[in-house]
């Protein structure tokens, strides 16, 4: 806690704390976690892999770094005689050649992509088989936008912003079809398609969305406190593309947002003279750290929590199997 912040609060009013619903984890964050940790269970001792962050969240990487498991950026980075080592696939998805890499190596793979994530892998198969070329509307480095881009390497451009669209190099008679990352700001995402559908009319889409359920819940339950909060306090860590899009729809709203990893990352000029207060947090964060950002607020003074919920969550999805080691690559 700052105690900078428990001084400037001695003498403060109540605060009105306006708590988005849903925020925090999604149902892919939480298949996730439980799917690493299911396999620290198994693992009997066994080093047990990950490559990259299984979700981007600080404070979840770190618990589960401390509990033995070992992050690597790639698969070179596993020892050559980790042999059928046990490695998890973070929710963000791999391309077709990391996969094949892992049966090259021996090792025991259990896949926790988000099966919305799948989904969009899924459809840029599809879409490449039809001939077509794929835009992807996604964040350039971000793992997802490379695992799907990895899908079809050949016939996928990936695109950002509205100007980006004006930039393509593509023939006007271009058979083409969009592709999105799932973490994006849906008012943005939507401007993005719109100038493509300008650019080729015959513009191919899939049957819904791929921005996820939660991102689009988190953005909307978001929105209905802007409005009201003098700040909007977002949980999230800063790789987090869906909390960046949380704090970025609040100053389109002109609502002063700050992105925080916890309660020690607030700031007493950002609280100084508010009286009304929103908090969310991305799909990736914990929601522990949820109370404990309210709980620093309750230690500068009176606060009153009331909850914001514009919608139910009751989505699950089944942990992955392992899949056993495949020696000498795929079939």
């Amino acid at each position: 806690m700052n105690p900078e912040l428990v001084a400037s609060g001695a003498e403060a009013d109540e605060t009105t704390v306006l708590l988005a619903s849903p925020r925090s984890w999604c149902a892919g964050v939480r298949m996730a976690i439980e799917t690493v940790e299911r396999a620290l269970e198994q693992a009997g001792g066994s080093p047990v892999y990950v490559r990259r962050q299984i979700v981007h969240n600080r404070t979840v990487v770190e618990d589960l770094a401390s509990r033995g498991v070992i992050f690597v950026d790639e698969l070179a980075s596993i020892p050559d005689d980790a042999h059928e080592a046990t490695v998890v696939f973070s929710a963000h998805g791999v391309s077709p050649a990391v996969a094949t890499e892992a049966d090259r190596r021996g090792l025991r793979v259990i896949d926790a992509t988000c099966p919305l994530v799948r989904k969009v892998h899924a459809e840029a198969r599809r879409f490449s088989e039809q001939g077509k070329t794929i835009v992807l509307i996604g964040h350039a480095g971000h793992e997802e936008a490379e695992g799907t881009m990895g899908i079809a390497p050949d016939s996928t451009v990936l695109v950002e912003t509205v100007e980006d669209v004006a930039g393509l190099e593509l023939a006007a008679d271009a058979e083409v079809a969009v592709l999105t990352q799932t973490t994006l700001a849906v008012d943005e995402t939507t401007a993005v398609v719109h100038a493509l559908r300008e650019r080729f009319p015959t513009l191919a889409q899939p049957p819904s969305d791929d921005i996820c359920y939660a991102t689009t819940n988190r953005q909307q339950s978001a929105i209905s406190v802007v409005s009201e909060a003098q700040v909007l306090l977002v949980i999230g860590s800063a790789n987090s593309s869906n909390s960046q899009r949380l704090v970025e729809l609040a100053r389109r709203h002109d609502t002063p947002a700050y992105r925080i990893d916890g309660p020690t990352d607030l700031e007493p000029a950002w609280l100084r003279g508010v009286t009304t207060v929103g908090i969310t947090a991305g799909a990736s964060t914990p929601p522990d750290l949820v109370t404990q950002v309210v709980a620093a607020l309750r230690e500068r003074g009176p606060v009153r929590v009331i909850e914001r919920e514009t919608t139910t969550e009751n989505m699950r999805f089944t942990l992955p199997r392992p899949r056993p080691a495949r020696k000498g690559g795929r079939s």
